[in-house]
């Protein structure tokens, strides 16, 4: 049995960070979908999908994911209920991710486009990297 979902989207507001009683961190977010069909007007349809993050990944998540961002979310869907302080039962579907991708430029002072699981302190030797190889392009004589 395989449960896999890759999702494209847009954040429809900043993920929530909060902490379990066990003190893990969970983010929560909504990304809005288009649809890859339009209806009868001619318009695209949208769904808005839930999204869960745990531990590391919801801090990061937090931290560099704002309103409008574009990202890939990889994840598996998860369906589970709960019952509301008036005793009725509610389903909900939500995909958890284990993994996050930036696919659009961030406002200054954000994280560019990269990975949410990725540290800041493992993009900064890839830049080093590619400062070094145009030097050394620089040094050949044709």
């Amino acid at each position: 049995m395989y449960n896999r979902i890759i999702l494209i989207g847009r954040l429809t507001r900043d993920p929530e960070l909060r902490y379990v009683p066990s003190g893990a961190p969970v983010a929560n977010f909504t990304l809005a979908v288009d649809r890859p069909f339009r209806d009868q007007q001619g318009n695209r349809e949208t769904d808005f999908i839930d999204i869960v993050a745990w531990r590391k990944l919801a801090e990061q998540v937090s931290q560099y994911m704002t309103k409008g961002r574009m990202v890939a979310v990889e994840g598996r869907l998860q369906l589970r209920s709960y019952e509301t302080q008036d005793g009725q039962k509610r389903k909900v579907a939500e995909v958890v991710a284990d993994g996050i991708r930036f696919l659009d430029r961030g406002r200054q002072g954000t994280a560019e486009t990269g990975t949410a699981t990725a540290t800041a302190a493992a993009a900064a030797p890839a830049a080093d990297e590619a400062a070094q190889q145009s030097s050394s392009d620089e040094d050949v004589p044709f």
